[in-house]
């Protein structure tokens, strides 16, 4: 039954003539009374008897009158719903990012977000690139900041990738090693030194995807938590290579050195979306706020 004779009745019940609802719908009489006969051949039935001064309803337009306000609110409600979605009036996002992200960047952006779009829910989960991207393509997630390399590029068939940052990745090392003072240091000048990483193993480790061919440091000591990173090297214990995303102040006790740029790891920073699924008002008045949230002290 179309929606349309359906409110042409309703509007004819509720102005109790036919005149007056061709008015209010700014259709001609002639055109309301054809959609009453459309309406009431599809039925078998009539809706209405027509009187000298206007229409009353028959028992069977009483019964179908019901029935066609509780049709048209949903439908309107149906209609609501999606308006609000496509002018973020309303619905939800959720953000994955990886650890570093969620320093200082993605809260950035989402505190812009919630700013102007105070009526969306906001949930933010966060884990490394591969679950993310996993969640993404499950339909748990409607956005994510994932970081990319030469060594574990993302598959471009699967995800939409909108690039952030080059992120820069500096040296920390303790207040009283020898190359402290300096603001540059060549990878070479670091041989010796033990690494502070995450794994024992540096191919499960920002190292694999960050430092350049041929470069193999040492670990001796393994901390998951940068708090626990950086405090093995204020203690003198070794090095670590930090991201400038984890940083949101320099540490006292603590130096960051820059590298050269000719050994300068390359860490892409991405926001990822799913391919070939239409993204969400909400996604895509999120993605220019993440993009005005990057700091330039955090690029190459």
């Amino acid at each position: 039954m179309d929606t349309v004779l359906l409110e042409v009745f309703r509007t004819v019940a509720h102005a109790g003539s036919i005149t007056a609802a061709a008015r209010r719908l700014r259709y001609t009489q002639s055109a309301v009374s054809r959609q009453i006969a459309t309406l009431e051949s599809e039925l078998g039935t009539a809706v209405f008897d027509r009187r000298p001064r206007g229409v009353t309803l028959t028992e069977e337009g009483r019964a179908l009158l019901p029935h066609a306000d509780a049709i048209l609110a949903r439908l309107g409600d149906a209609r609501r719903a999606v308006d609000d979605l496509r002018t973020v009036g309303a619905g939800r996002l959720r953000v994955g990012a990886f650890p570093t992200a969620v320093a200082a960047l993605v809260p950035r952006a989402l505190a812009s977000f919630r700013e102007a779009y105070g009526e969306i829910a906001l949930s933010l989960v966060e884990g490394l690139t591969p679950t993310l991207l996993e969640r993404l393509a499950q339909g748990e997630a409607d956005v994510v900041v994932v970081s990319e390399s030469p060594a574990g590029p993302i598959d471009t068939a699967r995800f939409d990738l909108r690039h952030l940052l080059d992120e820069r990745l500096l040296v920390a090392v303790g207040r009283d090693h020898r190359l402290a003072r300096r603001r540059t240091v060549r990878l070479a000048e670091l041989t010796g030194d033990a690494f502070i990483a995450g794994s024992a193993d540096a191919e499960a480790t920002l190292l694999r995807a960050s430092l350049p061919t041929g470069f193999r440091p040492r670990i001796d000591i393994v901390a998951a938590e940068w708090t626990g990173k950086l405090g093995c090297v204020a203690a003198g214990l070794g090095v670590a290579l930090v991201p400038a995303l984890a940083m949101r102040g320099k540490p006292a006790d603590v130096a960051l050195l820059r590298l050269h740029r000719d050994d300068e790891p390359t860490r892409r920073i991405c926001a990822a979306t799913l391919r070939g699924r239409t993204r969400p008002a909400a996604v895509e008045r999120f993605l220019p706020l993440l993009t005005a949230a990057v700091d330039p002290a955090w690029t190459r």
